[in-house]
């Protein structure tokens, strides 16, 4: 059986890393892996969003239909309700309490309603997680990416995984000791 699982956020936060790493743990534990990848704005804090998909049987194609997805991990509060659309009605949903205003807000063209965001996350029993906060106790805030993938690899119960070798081998080396602590972390926080 096919699952499937979208990382969204705005551009510079690392979803594609973790959504890189995320892809290696699965292929390394045997499974057939699809991945995509939508940049859009990402280098001007644009939506990014990545879907992975995986099986032990073959995955035809990397795209999550609307109404797909196993699994959304949203590295923004609002970003996780632009996509909510491609959540199935019984997946699951990690969210990163994090504040990040994207183009759109900046400009304009969106208004960031935090009051309303906060509340519809907790009608829809998501998993709220202080990422950020939790990068920032450890001395770098660009850990954020790796503490959202342990919280993703717990909430999928995909911790038989080696993540500490995947992280290990694909990070560079002085940052390895940190991002095993983060990864540790993310996994505490569902």
């Amino acid at each position: 059986m096919t699952k499937s699982i979208m990382l969204v956020g705005v551009g510079g936060q690392g979803t594609i890393l973790a959504s890189k790493l995320l892809t290696i743990g699965l292929m390394e534990a045997g499974y057939d892996v699809k991945m995509s990848e939508i940049h859009g704005m990402s280098q001007r804090g644009g939506s990014v969003s990545s879907q992975v998909r995986y099986s032990e049987d073959s995955v035809y194609s990397p795209v999550i239909e609307i109404g797909g997805a196993d699994m959304i991990v949203s590295f923004e509060k609002m970003e996780a309700l632009r996509y909510l659309k491609y959540l199935k009605p019984n997946g699951k949903i990690v969210v990163n309490n994090f504040r990040l205003n994207s183009i759109s807000t900046l400009v304009g063209n969106f208004e960031y309603k935090e009051k309303e965001i906060d509340e519809e996350l907790k009608k829809l029993n998501a998993y709220v997680v202080n990422a950020a906060q939790k990068a920032e106790e450890l001395g770098n805030s660009k850990v954020m990416n790796v503490i959202l993938l342990g919280s993703l690899v717990k909430s999928m119960n995909l911790d038989k995984i080696n993540w500490h070798d995947i992280i290990s081998k694909n990070v560079k080396e002085k940052f390895i000791d940190l991002n095993l602590k983060a990864f540790n972390e993310g996994m505490e926080l569902v």
